[in-house]
């Protein structure tokens, strides 16, 4: 699926998640912390928003972020460089979608690229969600409150998504990380 049917998709559930709650913008716009301006252009499929701003809504909201962009063929392959992705505000982070709501409504999956040497600090996520870091390829410092822990390649970190978090490419090339989000039930 290309990038501008995506987001209609995207902007369609996020339309209908919100008039099924019985929700205006305005109420949307206080509870996630985005822009009524920006709900709008999201509904009608005219913006692109960042990851940070997925992150907003979905948190607002309490659903998972497959939850506004999941597609639901019977096969599905995920192909690296060739799926829906979002990119953080300096676009040094960028994940891809992988089996978009495929394995069950309560898990989502992502491979993840840090350009070098750059950091990405995201919102923190919903209370009670489980993320799961394995890093494919490079050497990543994960800060997880006040701690840090460093991966190198294949070595993974699981811990409570709401928890504020960072993660840091400690090469001067781009880190691959594959990243599993598991929400409450």
């Amino acid at each position: 699926m290309h990038s501008e049917e995506m987001m209609k998709k995207v902007g369609n559930e996020l339309r209908k998640i919100r008039t099924q709650r019985e929700f205006t913008l305005d109420e949307l716009a206080d509870r996630t912390g985005v822009s009524k301006l920006t709900l709008g252009k999201i509904e009608r499929g005219e913006t692109n928003p960042t990851l940070g701003v997925m992150w907003k809504i979905t948190t607002g909201l309490n659903i998972p972020l497959t939850k506004l962009v999941s597609v639901e063929p019977s096969v599905a392959v995920s192909k690296c460089g060739e799926g829906f992705s979002l990119k953080g505000p300096d676009e040094a982070w960028k994940v891809e979608f992988i089996f978009q709501n495929q394995i069950d409504s309560t898990i989502e999956m992502y491979r993840a690229f840090l350009s070098p040497l750059a950091t990405y600090c995201p919102e923190p996520h919903h209370k009670g969600l489980i993320e799961v870091a394995t890093v494919m390829e490079g050497r990543i410092e994960m800060k997880i409150e006040e701690e840090l822990y460093e991966l190198k390649q294949f070595d993974s970190i699981k811990f409570e998504g709401s928890h504020v978090h960072s993660y840091k490419n400690l090469e001067e090339r781009p880190a691959v990380l594959h990243l599993l989000l598991k929400y409450e039930e």
